[in-house]
């Protein structure tokens, strides 16, 4: 089992995907890691042997990845609230920051629908 970054990487996947699995590295990174190192992308994460694994140690140790790139976030999100900009300001109401309609949708941002209680009509 492959361990990089304080990550297992799922052994059965192809290297490109099997690379995907650290926060901060997408497809066109891992990409380019296996290029850097000529490692075929279609080997699986469970046949690369040591020197290939230390070589692509070596090479996501040059990235920001996982905990020093989710603080970079999250200190980037705190900013914004901080100096209370219109994306804080959304980031502290818990909506959509980009512009999107809530009428309707922004379902994944607000959660779970809260039922708002309705006045009774009087009949006369």
């Amino acid at each position: 089992m492959a361990r990089i970054a304080g990550i297992d990487l799922p052994k059965n996947k192809r290297g490109v995907v099997g690379l995907t699995y650290i926060f901060g590295i997408g497809r066109s990174t891992s990409k380019k890691i296996l290029k850097d190192n000529s490692i075929d992308e279609s080997i699986k994460v469970q046949d690369w042997d040591d020197a290939q694994l230390s070589a692509i140690r070596n090479s996501i140790n040059e990235i920001k990845t996982e905990g020093q790139l989710r603080s970079e976030v999250q200190l980037n999100v705190k900013r914004l609230m901080d100096i209370g900009c219109v994306r804080g300001i959304r980031h502290r109401a818990g909506l959509p920051l980009r512009g999107q309609r809530t009428k309707n949708n922004s379902r994944t941002r607000k959660g779970k629908r809260k039922t708002v209680a309705n006045k009774k009509k009087v009949t006369k």
